[in-house]
């Protein structure tokens, strides 16, 4: 719901919320839907006088998600979202937000479907002080033409993480942004055991022993400069505090065997505590992610770092204390996949 598509294009908005809804709250919701995207207009016009959907940029990214409420019949989720609204033609970049968007469900034709949705400001991390904004025009890359956003597998094995891909373009980029994800959890730095199936299950043989043993010292330096015990705490009781999501993918390249994919991504690391020197700073970065078809499903080769992609900040709103941010940053209380 917060794709450039759904808000720009009204055939696939109400197409979108006649799948998701509920039979009671669809017309409520789609009405509200379109009055969404309506004072959205502006903003995703930018400074421009004629309206180019090409040149919107809309992405949502998930931080965390809190299950409030559960039956067999209805559920309440609070999701912490970063959203980034603007245009790439629009004279400034476009503009970083953090929500906080409690969504309630319903269990109706064997699937869980929306029943309605509130959303106010979430968490608000500061920009890391090293990235710089980018200009509007470097978003180009990432309106609704050019990029994808993220897909999920929606299956996981009995070790909770990804099953088998299927063998197409879809299924590798579902793997790119699960491993992305997975990077991003907290227990990676923390958990040994973990992080070493993690990778057993995202990485391709080829790479796997390399890869442990980078990672292994990444985890190390990290766990060691800020002081961390293996429940990810600091001595004086302070929270790691780590979360990636997946704004956008572009597709590299593609064949049955192998393929590329370019994310956009923020995320969130720091610790939550009273520090606020050490507190949880948001990046936004671009990541390469190379993919081998292995096994019967795809693995990454490669998964690297390239150019930041930073919008403006959040405007008028203050960046929450540190030790707020504690209530996302455990394993249990904020999922890594979706």
């Amino acid at each position: 719901m917060g794709s450039s598509r759904f808000l720009v294009n009204p055939h696939t908005r109400h197409r979108t919320m006649s799948s998701i809804t509920s039979k009671a709250t669809k017309s409520e919701l789609v009405k509200r839907a379109d009055d969404v995207a309506h004072k959205a207009r502006s903003t995703l016009r930018g400074d421009n006088r004629k309206f180019h959907p090409e040149h919107v940029i809309a992405r949502t990214g998930v931080l965390a998600a809190h299950t409030l409420g559960f039956d067999i019949h209805k559920a309440t989720v609070r999701l912490w979202t970063t959203t980034v609204r603007g245009n790439s033609k629009g004279g400034e970049a476009p503009q970083a937000a953090f929500h906080s968007v409690t969504v309630s469900l319903v269990w109706e034709d064997n699937d869980w479907k929306l029943a309605g949705s509130s959303t106010g400001q979430g968490l608000v991390a500061p920009v890391d002080t090293q990235q710089a904004t980018n200009s509007a025009a470097d978003f180009s890359d990432y309106g609704s033409r050019s990029s994808r956003g993220p897909v999920f597998s929606g299956v996981t094995t009995s070790d909770g993480f990804p099953a088998a891909y299927s063998r197409n373009r879809r299924g590798a980029r579902a793997a790119a942004t699960n491993a992305v994800m997975l990077y991003g959890d907290s227990r990676f730095f923390t958990d040994t055991g973990w992080r070493h199936r993690m990778l057993k299950s995202t990485s391709a043989p080829s790479v796997l022993e390399n890869v442990r043993s980078e990672a292994d010292a990444t985890a190390r330096i990290v766990t060691e400069n800020r002081g961390l015990g293996s429940d990810g705490k600091t001595l004086d009781g302070g929270l790691l505090v780590t979360r990636t999501a997946v704004l956008g993918s572009r597709c590299l390249t593609y064949s049955d065997q192998a393929a590329s994919f370019e994310l956009w991504t923020t995320s969130v690391g720091g610790i939550a505590g009273d520090d606020e020197d050490e507190r949880p700073r948001v990046n936004f970065l671009r990541m390469t992610v190379d993919l081998a078809w292995s096994g019967g499903t795809w693995k990454t080769t490669a998964v690297t770092p390239s150019q930041p992609l930073v919008p403006n900040p959040p405007m008028d709103q203050e960046a929450s204390a540190a030790q707020n941010f504690a209530d996302v940053g455990g394993a249990s209380n904020a999922p890594s996949l979706a």
